[in-house]
């Protein structure tokens, strides 16, 4: 039975303990300093854009499918094992175009054409129809409306920990509060053990999906994948009542800028795009969140009656000099998988990260290559 070892338990590195677990043969553990959706998940807004994104072939639109087709399963699969309920809006994405958008409508016209052929929706809305359909939204500088049926929004940490407990009934062992503190490597290209402040752990595989924790890991087995962070802000605001249509309730989402439903009249909005100035210290900008806010009302003015509940921020892992996500194999290493580096879109890539890893392990490494290809913002 081949033992692998997973560090880091965000939704990237749940989504692959769930994924494995369903592999006969295979023990499972995962290893992570903190809690499970800690970091930069439990800071994201799990707005999924599939569909509605400009990735249009290769890994980059590939990963982002396989993902959007794995949550229709996935979500009702993780309910029924756990009994969780797993806030999943099926109502699409709606975005709001101005004219300082900086694609121009033929853009969006050869994308909706591209998309149909791939066999997904996606629909141009003139400013009346969206006028009738989305009574919240100010048409005072938008122009038009794509609107997206098929992409979703997910609640990253109720997702995370309904994995964590799906992997659980399926055998894995889960060890919160340990630290990896050495990887030494007796033989090139093995690595057979960690560290741990919990002792020695022995095993076939290993696989890094720490986030940003992966830099000082891979430092430890004298390959260094540099890992930055950006850090992002969101607040939870309540007006009290759905705005627009009750019954019909997207994300919204303009010039970078998301208005996520999550019932009860409440609403996520976020998030900023904050980069380090010096070091790795980045201090949340008040300023760069109030302007998401006052977006976010210039586009549904309602919400400028709303309170604020919360903020909160999260540092999101970018990889430096190349394109996010890094999935593939530790250069020098047969047995180190790297799933990590996901950047804006480790929710939405979490599914098919995890098939990759899969895929890997089970080809035993032969003929597979690393998806280390760019589908990053």
């Amino acid at each position: 039975m081949s033992h692998v070892v997973i560090i880091g338990c965000g939704v990237v590195g749940a989504a692959i303990a769930y994924e494995l677990s369903l592999v006969k043969g295979l023990k499972i553990t995962v290893c992570d300093r903190q809690p499970p959706a800690q970091a930069s998940t439990g800071a994201a807004l799990g707005v999924l854009m599939g569909a509605i994104s400009q990735k249009i072939k290769g890994k980059a639109w590939q990963m982002r499918q396989t993902s959007i087709q794995r949550y229709e399963t996935l979500i009702p699969e993780l309910e029924a094992l756990t009994g969780r309920k797993i806030p999943f809006n099926r109502q699409g994405i709606l975005m709001l175009l101005s004219d300082s958008s900086l694609e121009g409508m033929s853009v969006w016209e050869k994308l909706v054409e591209i998309r149909h052929s791939q066999g997904w929706d996606l629909e141009i809305w003139d400013t009346a129809k969206l006028q009738n359909i989305c009574l919240q939204v100010d048409q005072e500088k938008i122009t038009s409306a794509i609107y997206s049926p098929q992409d979703r929004q997910i609640d990253p940490t109720a997702l995370t920990l309904a994995l964590v407990e799906a992997a659980q009934q399926n055998g894995v062992t889960f060890k919160f509060g340990v630290t990896v503190l050495d990887a030494p490597t007796s033989t090139p290209e093995f690595c057979h053990q960690l560290e741990t402040t919990e002792g020695k752990i022995a095993a076939d595989w290993f696989v890094i999906a720490a986030g940003l924790g992966s830099t000082p890991l891979t430092a430890k087995l004298n390959q260094i994948i540099d890992i930055r962070p950006v850090l992002g802000q969101a607040l939870q605001m309540r007006v009290g009542h759905p705005l627009g249509n009750p019954d019909f309730q997207p994300a919204i989402t303009g010039n970078d800028v998301h208005i996520v439903p999550v019932g009860g009249g409440d609403y996520w909005v976020g998030a900023t795009v904050e980069f380090p100035s010096n070091g790795d210290e980045i201090p949340p900008n008040q300023e760069l969140l109030e302007s998401v806010r006052e977006q976010a009302i210039a586009f549904c003015p309602e919400l400028g009656t709303a309170s604020i509940l919360r903020t909160w921020s999260g540092l999101r892992p970018r990889p430096e000099g190349r394109p996010a996500p890094v999935i593939g194999k530790l250069p020098g290493f047969s047995n180190v998988l790297l799933a990590t580096g996901h950047y804006r879109n480790g929710v939405l890539l979490a599914p098919a990260t995890a098939y990759a890893i899969r895929e890997m392990i089970i080809s035993q490494g032969m003929g597979t290559r690393g998806w280390g290809l760019g589908t990053g913002d």
